[in-house]
């Protein structure tokens, strides 16, 4: 299973004067602290709202100092659990951004796109017609591509680990 995991940083940020500028610089301050082993972490402003549900802008400034809250977005690939998911997104950028505080938002499980087709063919399969298809494309197949696909791996495997 893989999932869609946004995790929300608190940035504090030092000596601005406007909303805006506060965002610029944690946008920028967070994306050096987590490239180049964080590449694909995608970050966005957060959303906070009131108590009473109003909006309000993701930075909160007092005495030329800010508060940034900012969305972290990475895919979790190979997880069993949301849970699982959620804390290694969490350890991950937590590990690259030191005495930042984090809190887990979402975890939104992503479909795989073998996933669909599987499901969808697993309708179908109440004709029969889907059986028989397996069944001629394993005929067809036989055991010797299986073996040359193997073959074909290995040696990439080893070149890696060399």
């Amino acid at each position: 299973m893989n999932c869609r995991v946004v995790v929300e940083a608190a940035v504090p940020v030092f000596d601005v004067e406007t909303e805006d500028e506060a965002i610029r610089i944690a946008i920028s301050k967070t994306g050096e602290m987590l490239n180049p082993d964080l590449n694909y972490v995608e970050i966005n402003m957060g959303e906070r709202t009131s108590p009473s549900g109003e909006e309000l802008p993701p930075a909160f400034i007092a005495a030329d100092e800010a508060l940034v809250a900012l969305e972290l977005e990475m895919t979790v690939f190979n997880v069993e659990r949301e849970e699982h998911a959620s804390r290694i997104a969490r350890k991950e950028i937590g590990q690259l951004l030191e005495n930042i505080p984090l809190e887990v938002k979402r975890v939104d499980v992503l479909e795989d796109e073998d996933g669909d087709e599987a499901a969808e063919t697993g309708d179908d399969s109440a004709d029969g017609d889907h059986a028989d298809e397996q069944v001629d494309t394993a005929g067809a197949s036989g055991a010797e591509p299986d073996e040359e696909d193997d073959e074909e791996i290995l040696p990439e495997f080893e070149d890696l680990v060399e």
